[in-house]
């Protein structure tokens, strides 16, 4: 069976790079019939959040990624931990570092000096004498002295490191605290995790990891380690790019359906296909299709993908989601009206939310620019007057009837659509962009018109 797993640090909110990561293994997962398992890497108790912890449940919780079991927390398995480095200790396959951080210093200096990668230079790999006194030791794995570290990487291909570039590394610090590429391995063992989809910057976390498999005769998974996103420059994505925490894309109006869109196709591609569903994903998804390069982070593609879903939506499922946006229409009689007018144009909930709110709450004043633009003409107040009169008699009460309305305006006084459509958006919405005319008529029907008609003639 594949298990796969998502194991971040909460020391930090989740970001795309890592929701993109999580969303491959699960995919990966959900595909072959196995288990997603979620593991929170909490063991730097300095740096960890209980709100960043909160802010990766509920990231998954959105977007709808269920994981299998219960979550593990690191944090809770030291116990586990420690009986592996017992006995690593006691198989003579790790040891107790007695060195003191001025001694690992001093080395580092001089290695540097001779122009030489700083390593750690295993002396204390066979310590038998006395420990110095004071000194509280790290334990330190013995790591291959010679040969190749190989591994097949489902993305990159066959990875080759000289064991020479593996030092014999820390495994658990001077105060007893076990380090990352140890646990992970531990607990990717005993989990049963058999593929390991992940961010390549862990690439050259791999060969210690397997120095560990190797020392405790832990079968190894599979590894394929993805490129990172970086924005439109090639250069690595910052917040301002849109490296920011999950949660924030729904609070700016984007639906998990698109994010994880657009997700999936950055770095994984299915021939030309553009717009997937999950369960699409699920059906085509393959680490191997996972492109070697970098992909790169657009958000016109965001907004095209958010746009389209925002359109795929039934009136009751967006009218539900509005309500986040301080929009609520859920038993509003023209909902679908409503909806039908805005949704064509909102990229985003958070846009479609605000075109709604200029529709149904009169304006209470009106840009500078725009009223003097529209009412340059001295005649144009009498113009609308004179509609709105017009209006009154035709007494319209559909889309239709508010369309011929303004038609027959124009023709009657010969004038061009713009002389009476800007001022008359304007009266509607108190700006000059928006839905059309005849549709925020409808919406509105003939009283309110009127009153808006009569409040800007007034103005």
């Amino acid at each position: 069976m594949i298990v796969t797993r998502f194991a971040p640090s909460p020391t930090g909110y989740l970001h795309i790079g890592g929701l993109r990561t999580a969303l491959f293994s699960w995919l990966w997962a959900r595909k072959n019939g196995g288990k997603f398992l979620l593991r929170i890497e909490d063991t730097d108790m300095a740096r960890n959040s209980e709100e960043a912890l909160k802010a990766i449940i509920k990231a998954f919780s959105w977007v709808g990624m269920s994981y299998d079991e219960e979550v593990y927390y690191q944090s809770k398995r030291f116990d586990i931990y420690q009986k592996y480095i017992d006995q690593l200790l006691s198989e003579g396959k790790a040891y107790k570092c007695y060195m003191s951080k001025e001694e690992l210093d001093a080395l580092r200096e001089e290695q540097m000096a001779k122009k030489e990668r700083p390593r750690y230079d295993g002396r204390y790999r066979d310590f038998n004498g006395t420990p110095p006194a004071g000194i509280e030791p790290a334990v330190r794995i013995k790591a291959p002295l010679d040969g190749i570290i190989t591994f097949i990487d489902g993305v990159k291909g066959e990875i080759n490191i000289s064991a020479s570039e593996v030092d014999d590394f820390i495994i658990a610090r001077s105060d007893g605290t076990p380090t990352y590429n140890f646990v992970v391995a531990i607990d990717d063992a005993l989990m049963g995790i058999t593929d390991v989809i992940r961010g390549d910057d862990h690439l050259y976390n791999t060969p210690k990891q397997i120095v560990v498999y190797d020392a405790l005769g832990f079968k190894i998974p599979r590894f394929a380690h993805v490129a990172m996103i970086n924005n439109e420059q090639g250069k690595k994505l910052s917040k301002r790019d849109g490296a920011i925490d999950v949660m924030e894309y729904k609070q700016n109006g984007f639906l998990s359906e698109a994010l994880l869109n657009f997700l999936v196709r950055l770095g994984w591609s299915h021939g030309d296909q553009e717009i997937f569903s999950i369960e699409e994903m699920i059906e085509f998804f393959d680490p191997k299709d996972i492109n070697k390069s970098s992909s790169s982070y657009n958000l016109d593609k965001l907004y095209w993908l958010n746009s389209h879903y925002i359109k795929q939506k039934s009136d009751e499922e967006l009218s539900s989601l509005l309500v986040g946006f301080g929009v609520n229409i859920v038993n509003h009689p023209k909902k679908s009206i409503i909806l039908n007018a805005t949704k064509e144009r909102a990229k985003t909930l958070k846009e479609l939310s605000s075109q709604i709110k200029l529709i149904l709450e009169t304006p209470s004043n009106y840009d500078e620019k725009s009223f003097a633009k529209a009412f340059k003409d001295e005649n144009t107040k009498g113009l609308l007057k004179a509609f709105g009169d017009n209006l009154k008699v035709a007494n319209p009460k559909s889309k239709e009837d508010y369309h011929k309305a303004l038609e027959d305006f124009v023709a009657q006084n010969s004038i061009g659509f713009g002389k009476i459509a800007q001022p008359l958006r304007l009266a509607l919405l108190g700006e000059l962009s928006g839905a059309g005319l005849d549709e925020i008529m409808e919406i509105l029907g003939l009283d309110e018109c009127l009153i808006r008609i009569d409040n800007i003639i007034k103005n």
